[in-house]
């Protein structure tokens, strides 16, 4: 069979402030500003894509700060934990590096055999460093974290659910993942083939409650395509299995088609093509407001509605 799925492709949340966004993912977190665009659905909102030296498919952290956002909270039909692979051996740096910033963690634990640290961000998005086994991707050293600690790209997700196994039957039998194993009866962890790093993790009903989507919540999970062919194969296989997709999207950086599967999160698939590339160079990557054709017309009315935001990497994080 085919495998038109490789993994994640991107995980976009929602923020507040833009400002804070962008210090805490750049300066405690080491990520590179890939892309500073705009929400394409809202034009008046930034988009930032966070992640590693050129953005390549699944690294990239991206937000839609909405100043103005109340809290959110995680719950039940929510992608509930971003996990971050960071190099085997580095957790001892992570802790302390969080404890000098007074970002609140768990200390180091361990599930399904990995070492991992658990904490939140400056929105109280639950975010994950997980010690990696098999990921020999290198993270982007030209931030504020030294190349043997810095991040690596995503080590999978976390879906908070009533019931799990409607959503495992489009894991496994639409998006080519596969049953890896079962913690306690209620954490089921999803492989791909070719790529241990990433993995989707089902949990059972942990919290219980219902979910409230705002600021520090994820907003959807994409998933990573080769091109358009493949993913229009993707498309009528959702559709032959039952499941409402939309019609292409072109997001300037890659198409994206979006379904919400039976759990309540909201899937995407996005190819790889064409990348961050296409209008900045390597070296000036997330440095100018990008905007979409149909949007340059109206930039001087655009950039007035956005607040000014800056970037240096090398400034201590502080709350």
């Amino acid at each position: 069979m085919e495998n038109l799925i490789s993994g994640i492709h991107h995980v976009t949340a929602i923020a507040s402030d833009p400002q804070r966004n962008v210090d805490f993912y750049t300066q405690a977190l080491g990520l590179r500003l890939v892309k500073k665009t705009i929400n394409f659905d809202a034009p008046g909102v930034y988009h930032f894509y966070f992640g590693t030296e050129t953005g390549s498919p699944g690294t990239i952290l991206t937000f839609f700060p909405f100043k103005a956002a109340a809290s959110g909270r995680r719950g039940l039909g929510e992608m509930t934990y971003t996990s971050f692979s960071v190099p085997s051996g580095s957790l001892d740096y992570w802790k302390d590096r969080l404890s000098d910033l007074k970002i609140t963690h768990s200390g180091i634990l361990s599930r399904f055999g990995e070492e991992l640290i658990r904490f939140t961000d400056q929105d109280g998005m639950g975010l994950e460093l997980v010690a990696a086994r098999d990921d020999n991707r290198k993270g982007w050293s030209g931030g504020s974290i030294p190349e043997p600690h810095a991040i690596k790209g995503f080590s999978g997700a976390t879906l908070n659910l009533r019931d799990v196994q409607p959503t495992a039957a489009v894991l496994t039998e639409v998006l080519n993942y596969s049953l890896m194993e079962v913690l306690d009866g209620k954490r089921y962890r999803y492989g791909i083939a070719g790529n241990p790093a990433e993995t989707i993790d089902l949990v059972m009903a942990d919290p219980d409650s219902r979910s409230i989507q705002s600021a520090g919540s994820v907003h959807h999970l994409a998933f990573r395509t080769k091109d358009e062919s493949q993913q229009l194969s993707i498309q009528k296989k959702l559709q032959d299995f039952g499941l409402a997709v939309t019609e292409v999207k072109d997001r300037n950086y890659f198409k994206s088609i979006y379904f919400r599967e039976p759990g309540g999160v909201l899937f995407e698939v996005a190819t790889d093509e064409p990348g961050f590339l296409i209008d900045e160079s390597h070296e000036t990557l997330g440095t100018e407001l990008k905007l979409p054709d149909w949007a340059e017309p109206q930039r001087t009315q655009m950039e007035d509605q956005l607040e000014p935001i800056a970037v240096n990497y090398n400034i201590p994080w502080k709350k």
